[in-house]
């Protein structure tokens, strides 16, 4: 991936983004996770670039070098917003129809863009992430409920000022327990933790799991009739691979057993054995394998 940072301004955000692979090759959006960075995708966006895929690997809003152009724009953290980003990004750069992987809050786009703009998206690849039915959270079983004390903790009314308090240590404690010990060093949690530098990456996260669990969070109204369709989809017309690992200590595997139903396209579920919550930095050659097979359709 060249890491060469692309500038592209939207109706709300100047993306940042690089791009790699042919530039009329098919396009392919790469987007990360959370708490995690674009650079995530290096390995995986490089075997899709060999494999002749334009692929496209922005900042998510809140996180890198993206910036809301304006400060009044609602700091609005939604799988909602994040797929108005991402058509807005393709817009842009003039593309009218690619596919999608996602990783975690990337998946999460990844199924809501499939959801609301169909005939935009080719396949989608969904990385740690179950698909939602009509974008609706549910009270997890108690040892879900234990793994997502992250999100408990944030709903806290003191959680704001602890979180921004230290940033990056609220992150490091997702990275050093959502999977097996050994798969990344101090030097590349630094790396990826600049991206948390961003003045908005604490109000993005905040909101994006505050509004799971308390009433009353802010939204931006400008996303309300997409809100309003996507709580009437239950069901994905897009080809689907989704990707889980086997030892995910965040979300547990039996989180995304059973979704075949939902799924009127084509859904295939590969469970990756020894891998946690972060795939494409554990095992992108398998990722990237995955990926490869599924966007050309074998």
């Amino acid at each position: 991936m060249d890491d060469r940072k692309l500038l592209e301004c939207t109706p709300k955000l100047e993306i940042a983004y690089t791009a790699s692979g042919p530039v009329n090759g098919p396009p392919l959006m790469l987007l990360h996770g959370w708490p995690d960075a674009a650079r995530a995708w290096k390995p995986v966006a490089a075997r899709l670039a060999t494999a002749g895929f334009r692929t496209i690997v922005p900042d998510l809003r809140g996180a890198g070098d993206t910036r809301f152009l304006s400060a009044d724009t609602v700091r609005d953290g939604s799988g909602v917003a994040l797929a108005q980003d991402v058509i807005d990004l393709a817009d842009a750069l003039g593309i009218d129809r690619f596919d999608v992987v996602g990783h975690d809050w990337g998946a999460r786009a990844a199924y809501t863009l499939a959801a609301l703009f169909p005939g935009r998206i080719g396949r989608i690849a969904g990385l740690a992430l179950a698909f939602q039915p009509k974008g609706v959270f549910e009270l997890p079983h108690f040892s879900q409920a234990r793994k997502f004390w992250y999100q408990w903790f944030m709903a806290l009314d003191a959680a704001p000022a602890a979180v921004a308090a230290d940033p990056k240590g609220f992150a490091r404690l997702q990275w050093d327990t959502w999977s097996p010990p050994g798969w990344f060093d101090d030097e590349e949690f630094a790396l990826t933790a600049a991206a948390f530098d961003n003045p908005d990456w604490v109000p993005i996260t905040l909101n994006g799991y505050r509004r799971r669990w308390r009433q009353g969070e802010v939204s931006d109204p400008a996303y309300a009739p997409l809100r309003e369709k996507l709580a009437t989809i239950d069901r994905l017309s897009t080809p689907t691979v989704m990707i889980q690992g086997g030892a995910d200590y965040c979300d547990e595997p039996a989180s995304s057993e059973g979704m075949e139903e939902n799924f009127t396209g084509g859904y295939r579920r590969v469970v990756l054995d020894g891998v946690g919550h972060f795939p494409p930095r554990e095992a992108p050659d398998a990722v990237a394998d995955l990926v490869i097979a599924h966007l050309r359709g074998e």
